[in-house]
């Protein structure tokens, strides 16, 4: 049996990655329906899995191949005025958050991973929503916020989410806006890892195996999306969002 193939079997023939991937199963058909879900849900459980220096990079690395399934029609049909500056000023700050995942502690990173989603999650679920007005200055604010998230965490949705979702588009046009942004930021933030040395043989050899999974899943959500209420998928996504925070928090 060749190196390779000894260490692939090592690395995936282990009960935490049976449980990583399900949840990739899960955030891909989350992904697939309504253009965000994968960070959000994966990044808690793969730092609790594997820590977050090791559990980020392999989603960030995932997140690039999915957006090049989903970001074609996306950019046709997304509201440019808005997702380009929000894109480009996330882009800009991203490799700053990035130092935090290079420097912080391990535990506390991992919990503060959890806390973000557990809270997001629980936004989602309340009735708040923001219904101001989305001038240049505030989109160039929550594109900076949710930078230094995806620089820090592998997340940048939850800022993002809540500041799209709460407008009057139809859901075809927020699925599309939210491909878009994280297309264009998935590929800036895998820069910092690799450059800072995240990305090994064991990170890559752990996204070949998951790859698979969430790219057959991708397409299955987005054939969905055309099918099942939203009613149905908000009450999945929030129980899996709440569930994945809360692990990571107190794990």
């Amino acid at each position: 049996m060749s190196p390779w193939v000894q260490a692939l079997a090592a690395a995936v023939l282990t009960p935490g990655f049976a449980v990583a991937a399900l949840a990739t199963a899960v955030a891909g058909l989350m992904r697939g329906y309504a253009g965000f879900g994968t960070a959000v849900l994966l990044a808690p459980i793969f730092a609790t899995i594997w820590g977050p220096r090791a559990g980020v990079p392999i989603m960030l690395l995932m997140e690039l191949f999915v957006s090049a399934q989903l970001l074609p029609r996306a950019f046709r049909d997304a509201d440019q005025r808005v997702m380009l500056p929000i894109g480009l000023a996330a882009v800009i700050a991203t490799p700053l958050g990035a130092w935090v995942l290079l420097h912080a502690d391990g535990g506390q990173l991992r919990r503060s991973i959890g806390a973000l989603v557990l809270g997001f999650g629980l936004l989602l679920l309340s009735s708040w929503r923001y219904h101001g007005a989305r001038p240049l200055s505030l989109n160039l604010a929550v594109g900076t916020v949710s930078g230094l998230l995806k620089g820090a965490t592998g997340m940048s949705g939850p800022p993002v989410i809540l500041y799209l979702l709460s407008g009057p588009e139809e859901a075809r046009r927020h699925r599309a806006n939210l491909i878009l942004f994280f297309g264009v930021i998935g590929i800036v933030s895998v820069i910092p890892p690799v450059l800072g040395g995240l990305v090994d043989q064991l990170t890559l050899l752990r996204t070949a195996a998951l790859l698979p999974v969430m790219l057959f899943c991708v397409p299955i959500g987005a054939r969905l999306f055309t099918v099942v209420p939203e009613r149905f998928y908000r009450r999945f996504a929030l129980v899996a969002l709440v569930s994945a925070g809360g692990i990571a928090l107190l794990a």
